[in-house]
């Protein structure tokens, strides 16, 4: 390649998505920057096909994008934008790419060409350096001015310890790297002039050995943490696999996704699909919660774009708390238990709240079946698996995550006993007043039946109650007329009982017991010649 170059600074356009486009336009604001600094130009480029301007992957992208490029990069900063056309361009490939641009770059003799921190960009940066025998400077993270006019990368090094500035040597040439696309802080200027250049590139020969079979979005999925609203990031400062399934239990509180940084992926504490930083992925979620995380550029690089961080590091000068909205300096293994316990006590305070609205038709509006959802999806339950936590049927449970229906109080009772929260932790003194004058007068109620003999004396406002039920033989036994929020247990202490639980019936021996929540309803009959007697024990809310 001509050592000898132009003082222009290439910017390539990624046109495959949204997303890739204003992540090449982020290093573009970079690129300008530099300019700015050394008196060069800023050109980006792209490869649309002849067709058109656009390989978005999908048609909400290719809307999205139409009619931007242009108009956007020169609002960003580029003086020129130049469009290389081939009809081969529609599927996009590095190598075809590579193959297209090796002339190009020999012609014009840019002074830099610069492309974003993602994978395509990654392989198109080197195959083009290599082909025109020049330097490359990898994950740079920012690009400066030099001595003598030399341009100078940072880039981590060192698992991200150190910053290591990199320079080309003298009489290089043309200079590839690769850029963090984040960090940058230009602002946009639709009042900025500029060139538009389109030109149709030669037939492109096959490249041998490399073909392109198919192409298509990848599906989205509801563990994808690069489109998660909420991410939990796990580091080395938890110290262990065991302490790593703290972070595992906060996510599944907040409804979030698991991450972590390089040393847990390196230990298997995680799957690597789960990495965030330069090597991994970048993640853009409203809440991100940084959990024993040192703040290494090469991890941070990936964060950046978050709404709000939340930082936990025993180290109080932690790189991490420079970039956290919220720091908490405390050992992470400690804390994360209270953390985790508090936010569960907080989800189940909002659902009450919500379930308890005088307008039931607002639950819908609000989002109440999908936080229902959200909860039972990050616990890895079933729909099945919770209607029998909370004594419905899994077609109960539907309705409620659809909006059809908004679910009795007792519904988040024994949701919050199976997510692990004592209900009295969230319980205002009010509600807790309520019930348990409720629960006094169904004892008393109980006490003064025939059939009830009661074994706990003065436990009127105790949670848990016994009480020795008698049934004339072949009779139904005539219940007192209370449901409760709580669970029972009855055993056969003689004869033989017909148990009806909601619409099911079991024959119980003596000796024999059921469990069950005690707001379905459930009747009892006697099917021997002689008295039926059962325990029963009460455990209300």
């Amino acid at each position: 390649m001509n050592h000898t170059t132009t003082n222009e600074i290439w910017v390539f356009g990624d046109l495959r998505t949204r997303q890739l486009l204003d992540w090449s336009l982020k290093v573009l604001v970079k690129a300008a920057d530099l300019a700015g600094k050394t008196g060069d130009r800023v050109v980006m480029f792209s490869l649309p096909s002849g067709k058109t301007h656009l390989q978005a992957v999908s048609q909400d992208d290719a809307c999205a994008i139409q009619g931007t490029v242009e108009d956007e990069a020169i609002a960003w900063g580029a003086d020129k934008v130049c469009l290389f056309e081939n009809d081969r361009f529609s599927s996009p490939t590095p190598h075809i790419f590579a193959d297209a641009l090796t002339p190009v770059f020999k012609e014009r003799s840019p002074r830099l060409v610069l492309f974003p921190l993602t994978d395509f960009g990654r392989d198109l940066a080197a195959r083009t350096a290599a082909a025109a025998r020049a330097g490359l400077m990898a994950d740079c993270v920012e690009l400066r001015p030099g001595k003598d006019g030399s341009v100078v990368g940072l880039c981590p090094a060192w698992g991200g310890e150190i910053m290591a500035e990199i320079t080309y040597a003298p009489g290089h040439g043309t200079g590839f790297a690769t850029v963090q696309p984040h960090g940058a802080t230009g602002k946009k200027d639709t009042t900025r002039m500029g060139r538009v250049e389109r030109a149709a590139l030669p037939d492109i020969p096959e490249s041998k050995g490399i073909r392109l079979v198919s192409s298509r979005p990848a599906p989205q999925s509801d563990n994808d943490i690069e489109n998660a609203r909420t991410v939990v990031v796990g580091g080395a400062g938890l110290g262990s696999m065991e302490n790593f399934g703290q972070v595992r239990q906060l996510a599944a509180a907040v409804a979030g996704q698991v991450a972590a940084t390089r040393p847990p992926v390196l230990s298997h504490w995680v799957a690597e699909e789960r990495l965030i930083g330069q090597t991994g992925k970048t993640v853009m979620p409203n809440l991100l919660i940084s959990v024993g995380t040192s703040g290494a550029v090469q991890y941070t690089a990936g964060i950046m774009a978050s709404g709000t961080i939340v930082a936990i590091n025993r180290d109080p000068s932690a790189p991490i708390f420079r970039i956290a909205d919220i720091g908490v300096v405390a050992d992470a293994v400690t804390f994360l238990p209270l953390l985790t316990s508090r936010t569960r006590q907080a989800v189940m305070r909002r659902l009450a709240d919500d379930i308890c609205t005088d307008l039931p038709e607002q639950l819908g509006k609000i989002g109440f079946g999908e936080k229902i959802r959200a909860l039972r999806e990050t616990q890895g339950w079933s729909k099945e698996h919770l209607a029998e936590v909370t004594g419905q049927t899994p077609e109960f449970i539907a309705d409620v995550e659809s909006g059809e229906i908004a679910p009795p109080v007792a519904f988040i009772l024994r949701l919050s006993c199976a997510y692990g929260v004592d209900p009295g932790t969230f319980l205002r003194d009010e509600e807790k007043e309520r019930i348990r004058d409720q629960r006094t007068q169904a004892y008393v109620n109980r006490t003064r039946n025939y059939s009830y003999e009661t074994l706990t004396s003065g436990a009127e406002n105790d949670h848990l109650r016994a009480f020795m039920v008698t049934i004339e033989p072949h009779h139904d036994h005539k219940p007192v007329a209370y449901k409760h929020d709580g669970e029972e247990f009855i055993f056969v202490m003689e004869g033989k009982l017909e148990f009806t639980l909601g619409s099911k019936v079991h024959i119980l021996k003596k000796g024999e017991s059921i469990h069950f929540h005690s707001n379905t309803p459930h009747k009892l009959k006697s099917l021997s010649a002689e008295v039926t007697r059962c325990l029963v024990i009460l455990y209300t809310i």
